[in-house]
């Protein structure tokens, strides 16, 4: 089975400190919108969100099993696990078409706000896993992220993002010409 990674999880370092997966494929989900929120009010930043809509995301597909996937669920609390079609995938790579491809949701989320804020340690993992794939691909996640103007910490110096991995300090420069087209 594949989940299908649109936030930290594209960061390869990041989603290595919850279990291993296969192959990192990056594709393009339709029928996603991507935002920055929160779940609920036990979040102390406002991570990523995705919900059914007139949108694309693009991400990159896991190949887990069972035990990979119960891990991928502690790690992902408060959003919901559900099942996406193999239609709504363009990728390069070939997928084994008899197994399940999972994202997590959630419909009802909260924006950002002061005491939840977009945190930069957040985009740095996430934005460094898109600079895993391509410099096109970290275009298109900034450019298909809805609420960028929302409430904003540079937590840099203090991080409060719990996963921060995989960010090299080379990178800092580049995320942030990325984001300050949108910022």
């Amino acid at each position: 089975m594949y989940i299908f990674g649109y936030g930290s999880l594209m960061n390869s370092a990041s989603r290595q400190l919850t279990g291993q997966t296969g192959q990192a494929i990056p594709a393009i989900v339709h029928g996603l919108v991507r935002y920055w929120g929160k779940v609920d009010d036990s979040y102390l930043i406002s991570p990523l969100v995705v919900n059914p809509g007139q949108g694309q995301v693009n991400g990159v597909l896991l190949e887990i099993d069972e035990a990979g996937l119960a891990e991928f669920d502690r790690r992902e609390r408060g959003y919901q696990r559900i099942a996406l079609s193999h239609q709504q995938i363009d990728c390069q790579h070939p997928l084994k078409t008899d197994q399940a491809i999972w994202v997590y949701v959630t419909e009802q989320y909260q924006p950002p706000c002061t005491r939840s804020p977009i945190v930069q340690t957040y985009v740095d993992t996430v934005l460094a896993g898109c600079l895993e794939v391509s410099e096109a691909f970290a275009r298109h996640f900034v450019e298909h992220t809805l609420g960028w103007q929302a409430p904003w910490e540079n937590d840099r110096s203090m991080p409060k993002y719990g996963n921060l991995a995989g960010v090299n300090a080379t990178d800092l420069e580049h995320i942030d010409q990325l984001i300050a087209q949108v910022r």
